[in-house]
């Protein structure tokens, strides 16, 4: 419904817009894994699978919309379905893979397909006001969800991956209880960005903004972490003969 009334041309450049920030920023978190890399199809295949995702995201945000008006509660619910979309593409797609094969790939899979969701989300917001004529507000709106919203989608899902990692060489249970619980920090996360920017003047958005940009100071630190990971016969200490 939103390209009907653009051009080609309008059509292209949201395409791009939409795309070009996740895909830098998909270059930019990948090497974090530069010693094993993912292989580049799987990486794509995830980034697929969170533009999928959107598709799925977009009819069930609708029916909440239709049932909260409050927006804490609809904000809330909307930022669960995200996370548990990108959570279950990537689960899907990476989480049995063959490639899969040390804790920090959980973070790089989480990442990809929370960019991908981010590509597709980003574009559709772009082509709102592009349809419309208002080109000023679609660069706007690119470079805000730019510094925040992808930035928001990469970190949430990076905390759930961070704890798939932190769980790699642990047992079922633990696993499921440390990604129960990333999911619902990654919700938190989520929900409170969403809320702070919709609810709050234009002095609180920019504290919430900077509080996205030091978030991603702590994923490069957790990314350290994850790193540190190891099986735990490893770490034991070998006895003295």
């Amino acid at each position: 419904m939103y390209t009907m009334s653009m051009t080609g041309q309008e059509f292209v450049y949201a395409i791009i817009a939409g795309l070009l920030p996740s895909l830098v920023w998909l270059i930019f978190w990948t090497r974090e894994d530069s010693q094993q890399p993912e292989p580049r199809s799987l990486l794509f295949i995830c980034f697929m699978a969170g533009m999928a995702a959107v598709l799925f995201a977009i009819p069930a945000e609708q029916y909440i919309a239709g049932i909260y008006a409050d927006p804490v509660a609809r904000y809330t619910l909307w930022a669960a379905i995200e996370e548990t979309l990108k959570l279950i593409a990537v689960a899907v797609v990476a989480l049995h893979a063959r490639s899969y094969d040390e804790p920090i790939d959980a973070m790089i899979y989480c990442i990809a397909a929370a960019l991908g969701f981010a590509a597709l989300e980003n574009t559709l917001f772009i082509m709102q006001p592009l349809s419309g004529g208002d080109v000023a507000a679609s660069i706007i709106t690119g470079n805000m969800r730019f510094i925040g919203a992808t930035l928001v989608h990469t970190v949430s899902s990076a905390l759930v991956g961070f704890m798939l990692g932190a769980a790699f060489y642990r047992g079922s249970l633990a696993k499921g209880l440390l990604c129960i619980a990333g999911l619902c920090a990654a919700i938190a996360i989520h929900a409170s960005f969403n809320i702070a920017i919709t609810s709050s003047g234009p002095a609180d958005t920019l504290k919430a903004f900077g509080w996205v940009w030091g978030a991603v100071v702590i994923l490069i630190v957790l990314f350290e972490e994850v790193k540190a990971v190891k099986p735990r016969l490893a770490i034991q200490p070998v006895p003295a003969k």
